[in-house]
């Protein structure tokens, strides 16, 4: 399938190349494909639409041209039929050869877990040759990258639980080292938990459930954050947490709203395309 422009995004067809197994609920799945020579990005939380196939299916089913009724056109396609949509985060771009890491959170592991999606399951089991599509960036800065501290910012804040963790640790592994960082990361398990390499000053908290680490605003609400005039604060993951998180920061702790970026990655108990149709 050739790609077509979707001014800043293009439709790229990609096949699995390999994956990793990083830890009991997070497997990285390696993609290449001809087309990801027009892939560009600048990284850190960069936003993807992952199109996958139902079971039976070589290849995700969309409509075949793109155009301003492409979204509904494919969301007029029978549910049983039409391509599985997830939206992720870029991982990784690497050059020669052309490669982008997707990581994926695996539900449905452990007595408490949250069942398993289509995308999770569909990760768990790829292999090499699988095919999907991507909807990703032909321009390498573009509005679906969130993580935009101003320029005044000496203080990064950030939080997010394991849906957020491939977009936090590419966030921390780009910052440079005059970065002062304050983050928590929450994880099922310790065999989650990662290296993660930057150059930035990074107080880097990994909160494991499996050890009762104490809930997220708890967590945050009796932290002493390092002295700084001016903090930009980024929040992503659950949106009952994201949102409990964001008016601490904006009541509590006096944040200027317009400083703290917030995304809810997903809802408990709510499927994405539940989330959609609620406009969330």
């Amino acid at each position: 399938m050739a790609t077509a422009d979707v001014d800043p995004f293009t439709l790229f067809a990609l096949q699995v190349l390999r994956t990793e197994r990083l830890g009991p609920s997070l497997v990285r799945v390696t993609f290449g494909g001809a087309g990801l020579r027009g892939f560009h990005s600048d990284g850190r939380d960069q936003s993807l639409s992952l199109f996958l196939p139902h079971p039976g299916q070589r290849e995700p089913v969309v409509p075949r041209d793109l155009g301003d009724e492409w979204w509904q056109r494919w969301r007029e396609l029978p549910a049983d039929v039409r391509a599985v949509m997830r939206s992720y985060t870029l991982r990784k771009l690497r050059r020669a050869p052309d490669e982008i890491d997707i990581d994926f959170a695996l539900h449905g592991i452990g007595p408490a877990a949250t069942p398993a999606g289509p995308a999770s399951r569909w990760a768990a089991r790829a292999v090499p040759g699988d095919r999907v599509l991507v909807l990703g960036p032909v321009l390498a800065d573009n509005r679906a990258i969130r993580f935009r501290p101003p320029a005044d910012t000496d203080l990064v804040v950030m939080w997010g639980d394991e849906t957020a963790v491939p977009a936090a640790t590419a966030i921390l592994e780009s910052l440079p080292a005059s970065t002062r960082v304050r983050a928590w990361l929450q994880v099922p398990y310790a065999g989650d938990v990662q290296d993660v390499r930057t150059d930035a000053d990074v107080d880097l908290t990994w909160l494991v459930r499996d050890e009762d680490a104490p809930e997220p605003l708890a967590a945050v609400r009796d932290a002493r954050l390092p002295g700084a005039a001016i903090p930009y604060v980024w929040i992503a993951g659950e949106s009952g947490h994201v949102k409990a998180l964001r008016r601490h920061f904006v009541r509590e702790r006096g944040i200027d709203r317009r400083r703290v970026t917030f995304v809810g990655y997903w809802r408990r108990g709510l499927s994405e395309e539940q989330l959609r149709a609620a406009g969330e």
